[in-house]
């Protein structure tokens, strides 16, 4: 039920590399978690590299699914675009949503201001 021995071997070896180059940029961005301190620092990566390792994954799977059955195969490009939408858009909710954390934490520790009492 395997089709990969279908492929032929030029396929193979640039679907091989695609893959391995998506894994090694989605692992990369993920170090970035490890690397830097602040929580802005550290959504910024994973997006990143999130973002360009499934691009290159998803352009081994349309070329090993357009060689296979010898028509563009267009439903990874749905899978892409999903992805690509996603993954901003939890970016900016995750930075908003820590920087009004930031605020309301700030706005707590100073003091409120006391009436004049010059009256």
């Amino acid at each position: 039920m395997i089709q990969a021995p279908d492929l032929p071997g030029w396929a193979a070896f640039l679907v091989g590399l695609l893959v391995l180059s998506g894994a090694v940029m989605t692992l990369i961005g993920s170090l970035g978690l490890l690397r830097l301190q602040s929580f802005y620092e550290r959504v910024h990566p994973p997006t990143l590299g999130s973002t360009l390792g499934m691009g290159l994954i998803v352009a081994s799977s349309i070329t090993c699914f357009s060689v296979l059955r010898s028509r563009i195969s267009v439903h990874e490009i749905l899978i892409a675009l999903f992805l690509t939408s996603t993954t901003p858009v939890a970016f900016m909710l995750l930075a908003r949503a820590a920087l009004h954390r930031e605020r309301e934490e700030q706005r707590a520790r100073t003091p409120q201001d006391e009436p004049d009492k010059r009256a």
